[in-house]
């Protein structure tokens, strides 16, 4: 097994990424500078879990770019089941494909984790908020993704706006 990757902290700069996106897209970190984002790590597309969470801030966008913020959700899953992902749940922001989880490796997203009574290496939900530099602002890695959503909202003061 894999061991864990070290976690992110407050103050730390993001590692940048390139990774392509539902679309086909390229991706980066660096691109978004400038502007704050939210950046979250999830195991499986169509998963309960994972799907609960990303229709959570499908839900919540307009609040969080009314806030100035992007949010990017990042996977294993190629981005072939990603876009049919996004079509099927109506996600407007992006999902990125990392296949070979280097991503969440070098953002402390993922270890061992155990499910069902099965132990394995995988992606850890984890959200770590990015600011407009590139700096880690927030982190909160093993993710409860029932009220995921609404607890960030609240830490980062982020109102109402959008579809809500």
């Amino acid at each position: 097994m894999i061991n864990s990757s070290e976690e992110l902290e407050v103050g730390q700069e993001a590692p940048d990424f390139t990774l392509t996106d539902a679309t086909g897209a390229t991706r980066t970190l660096s691109e978004l500078r400038g502007t704050p984002a939210i950046v979250y790590f999830y195991p499986a597309a169509f998963t309960p879990g994972c799907t609960t969470e990303a229709c959570d801030f499908r839900d919540n966008l307009g609040a969080f770019q009314s806030a100035g913020y992007v949010v990017l959700g990042i996977s294993p899953d190629p981005a072939s089941r990603l876009a049919e992902f996004a079509d099927a749940e109506q996600l407007s922001f992006p999902l990125l494909s990392d296949e070979d989880a280097a991503t969440a490796k070098a953002w402390g997203a993922w270890g061992q984790k155990t499910v069902n009574g099965r132990t394995f290496d995988g992606v850890i939900r984890s959200t770590i908020v990015v600011d407009a530099e590139g700096v880690v602002s927030a982190v909160e890695y093993n993710v409860d993704p029932n009220g995921h959503v609404a607890r960030l909202r609240e830490a980062l003061a982020v109102g109402s706006g959008g579809s809500e």
